[in-house]
């Protein structure tokens, strides 16, 4: 295990980012280390769920993936590491694993109380630096992830607002906003299965409609609103050409229906 993911929510400038590079690095000099998103908004718990599900199956198995979003940092909420599928995961147990867990049960939950591999001293505000990067570095070495603490008996979940489905329509809501600003949908392309997606298709949310779900933002001139399946098989919502969050002024839990004539 040599490839290490980071989640934070510190911001791209952040100093705090190269501090636990930093620590893993003098730990495990041979690990390779991949930013995920530095990014996503304070303390989104929701935002770096949504990321971690969409992104870590495209890594290779074995692959360490570390999140800190950590509202609770110090107070007794756990920090936890957790086998889902062929992937490792080292987070607070705030709700961060809540998508992944939701289609893929874990084999191992353990809760990280082994002070061996922490560093020396723990900041109360930072248990990225101290306590999960170094546990990374050591997995990345090799350690057997029993060492690390008691198992831990169920991980946090966090509801997630699921879509309705009829023979005439579909209901759902925005769930992200990605770094466009295109609006991301729980409506899956399963759902559009064996539907029609011309212009019988009628898209509403808030007080804006669009006919059709395309296949490209290209499809539509600059300036349009469009639906369209992504590339994470969800529907999403997008001015071509512009920013769909902002000049609409619509955000995450925005209602959205499809329905057909």
């Amino acid at each position: 295990m040599s490839i290490i993911t980071l989640t934070t929510d510190f911001g791209l400038d952040s100093r705090y980012i190269a501090a636990m590079k930093g620590v893993i690095l003098s730990i495990c000099p041979d690990a390779t280390l991949v930013d995920l998103s530095h990014a996503v908004p304070p303390q989104d718990v929701r935002h770096a769920a949504l990321l971690l599900d969409d992104v870590a199956d495209w890594f290779p198995p074995e692959t360490i993936h570390v999140a800190v979003v950590d509202p609770g940092v110090g107070t007794d909420r756990a920090l936890i590491y957790a086998r889902i599928g062929r992937q490792h995961f080292l987070a607070p147990d705030n709700g961060l694993l809540s998508r992944r867990i939701a289609r893929t049960p874990p084999s191992k939950v353990i809760r990280l109380t082994e002070p061996a591999y922490w560093l020396p001293q723990v900041s109360a505000t930072f248990h990225g630096r101290d306590i999960l990067a170094p546990v990374a570095a050591h997995l990345a070495n090799g350690l057997d992830p029993d060492r690390l603490g008691p198992s831990w008996p169920k991980l946090m979940r966090m509801d997630w607002p699921q879509p309705s489905s009829s023979r005439s329509r579909i209901d759902g809501a925005v769930i992200e906003v990605d770094s466009f600003g295109n609006l991301i949908t729980n409506i899956t392309a399963d759902l559009l299965a064996d539907r029609a997606t011309d212009r019988r298709a009628c898209v509403v949310f808030n007080i804006y409609e669009t006919w059709g779900i395309y296949h490209a933002y290209a499809d539509q001139p600059n300036g349009t609103l469009i639906a369209l399946v992504g590339s994470g098989g969800r529907l999403e919502l997008a001015v071509v050409g512009d920013n769909a969050a902002r000049r609409l002024g619509v955000d995450v839990g925005a209602p959205v229906t499809i329905a057909w004539e």
